[in-house]
């Protein structure tokens, strides 16, 4: 029960591995508020009352705002923001279309950098501190030839992560990340067909392949990621400011 009287506020946490940052919340005492673009109601009434589902696009300013104004409401207050929202994409630099880079920045890193800029304002005016966790990934350690943009991105909000932590410990607010490797979720049939479309490989052979590469022997797992998450949460990590932690079974050392 390490989170017991928090409120925390999950995006993108209706489904994968959002979903499982919510149950893990909820095992040790918190109330969670689930944003999501579709779904987050649904996962509410699952998951029983002390969860609320939220519809917030992390690309939309007011939908930002009145999903944060609804989970301090529903909450009284916010204590913790964990923002996990993301999509990927993939292609040769020659491919990449404006399309997709516009896509990937709105909600990998604006889609990080303002929800964290709504909760921080509420945590000032809240007086009592709290925890903000963005979700990077490996891919944010290191250029990948298809990846481009996506690394980018994810390099992006470890870059945020410091900067914003540097700013807000003197309020007593806690910015931290966590850079998963591969996990296994629904968005790696996606990531495997691209793959597939441009290394030329059959469906699944790319999923096998990099789950055969991690040092630990296998993908990770929704649930691999939740220990991390709820460490940074807790008070346990309260002298930890401005740091990205590998999650990733030995992919990335650093």
């Amino acid at each position: 029960m390490r989170l017991a009287g928090k409120t925390a506020l999950i995006t993108g946490g209706a489904r994968g591995i959002g979903l499982a940052f919510v149950e893990a919340y909820l095992r040790e005492g918190a109330k969670v508020a689930i944003a999501d673009l579709t779904g987050a109601q649904e996962a509410a009434a699952r998951l029983g009352d002390r969860t609320i589902g939220l519809t917030m696009d992390v690309t939309d300013q007011a939908s930002i705002d009145a999903g944060v104004k609804a989970a301090a409401d529903w909450g009284g207050g916010i204590d913790i923001l964990l923002n996990n929202a993301a999509v990927f994409d993939l292609a040769p630099i020659v491919d990449i279309t404006r399309e997709s880079y516009d896509r990937i920045f709105a909600v990998n890193v604006a889609g990080t950098l303002f929800p964290l800029q709504a909760v921080a304002r509420l945590m000032i005016a809240q007086g009592r501190g709290g925890k903000i966790i963005n979700m990077a990934s490996q891919a944010g350690r290191r250029g990948e030839a298809l990846v481009a943009v996506y690394c980018a991105s994810k390099a992006a909000v470890i870059s945020l992560t410091q900067s914003a932590g540097l700013d807000l410990i003197r309020h007593g607010i806690n910015v931290n990340g966590i850079a998963p490797g591969v996990v296994d979720t629904p968005m790696w049939d996606q990531v495997d067909a691209l793959f597939a479309k441009y290394e030329g490989k059959p469906l699944g052979q790319k999923k096998r392949e990099v789950g055969a590469a991690v040092p630990y022997g296998r993908m990770g797992r929704p649930e691999d990621m939740t220990g991390a998450a709820v460490f940074l949460a807790s008070a346990e990590a309260d002298y930890i400011v401005a740091q990205t932690l590998n999650v990733d079974g030995g992919n990335w050392m650093s």
